[in-house]
């Protein structure tokens, strides 16, 4: 069976959820995800819980589309977090029709973490959502050894690990560690090309990370080696940033050319 493909909202950041939905549909894409919530204080998002005309749009847009919601970005898991505050952005997911949710752990005392990311999974169930973590190298859950103890141990039916084809070379992961993941924590993947010298610091791989990806095949990063560990039809979401080149060739022409690549290369997986 053929993986659906995503358009990840860091690849477009700058398109707010209906322009993604728009863009999407126009480039052959199946599903978008959308940043409700920033990464980073005063980072870009499109908070759809408090903009109603907008999350009105966006429905319209998918219904005239076809095209769906799949993740919702972003839930970052501090020492204070509470997933009591999170619920507007829950039932925004429900609306949408929305399958997971991408987490993040900014938490360096693990115990607290587990707790928290435990908690998050509760509160998400009754909207159908599933609390995808996504390691790397620069947060408190660096590696896929981290995120496998932290989901492990919350032992939680949606709990999930996101694996990001970047940020698992820049942990220096090996494509058969893939195969300790559970197939029901794996909802989707993140799909982008990187240069063979990775960065030696954690703000290099935080730079490269969000604006500076390469399209599939055209870096070092053994993309083939990787999805052959991972399952036939899991969801491929293409998270492809690079400012310079999307400048130059258009939103709609990159989102193209990163579907296009990410299907060649796949194909040959």
């Amino acid at each position: 069976m053929k993986p659906s493909y995503s358009l990840a909202q860091l690849t477009a950041l700058h398109l707010n959820p209906p322009q993604m939905v728009e863009l999407a549909a126009g480039a052959g894409y199946d599903q978008v995800g959308v940043r409700l919530l920033p990464a980073a204080p005063g980072g870009v998002a499109y908070p759809l819980m408090e903009d109603r005309a907008m999350l009105r749009e966006t429905l319209a847009w998918m219904k005239d589309t076809g095209v769906k919601i799949f993740d919702l970005e972003l839930i970052r898991l501090g020492p204070a977090f509470d997933p009591a505050d999170y619920r507007a952005f829950f039932e925004v997911g429900a609306q949408l029709g929305a399958k997971a949710v991408l987490v993040v752990g900014d938490d360096p005392e693990e115990e607290r973490l587990v707790e928290h990311y435990a908690r998050l999974c509760d509160a998400l169930r009754p909207y159908g959502l599933s609390a995808d973590l996504e390691f790397m190298p620069w947060t408190a859950v660096p590696d896929l050894d981290s995120a496998l103890r932290i989901v492990s141990r919350a032992d939680r039916n949606n709990g999930g690990i996101l694996v990001d084809a970047l940020n698992f070379d820049s942990s220096a992961g090996d494509p058969a560690q893939l195969r300790r993941i559970p197939r029901q924590w794996l909802h989707y993947a993140q799909l982008c090309d990187g240069p063979a010298e990775r960065p030696d610091n954690r703000e290099g791989l935080r730079q490269a990370a969000r604006g500076e990806r390469l399209l599939p095949g055209e870096g070092a990063i053994d993309l083939p080696g990787i999805w052959r560990n991972l399952p036939e039809d899991l969801p491929v979401s293409i998270e492809i940033p690079n400012d310079r080149r999307q400048a130059r060739l258009g939103a709609r022409a990159w989102a193209r050319a990163a579907l296009q690549a990410a299907k060649s290369t796949l194909g040959h997986a």
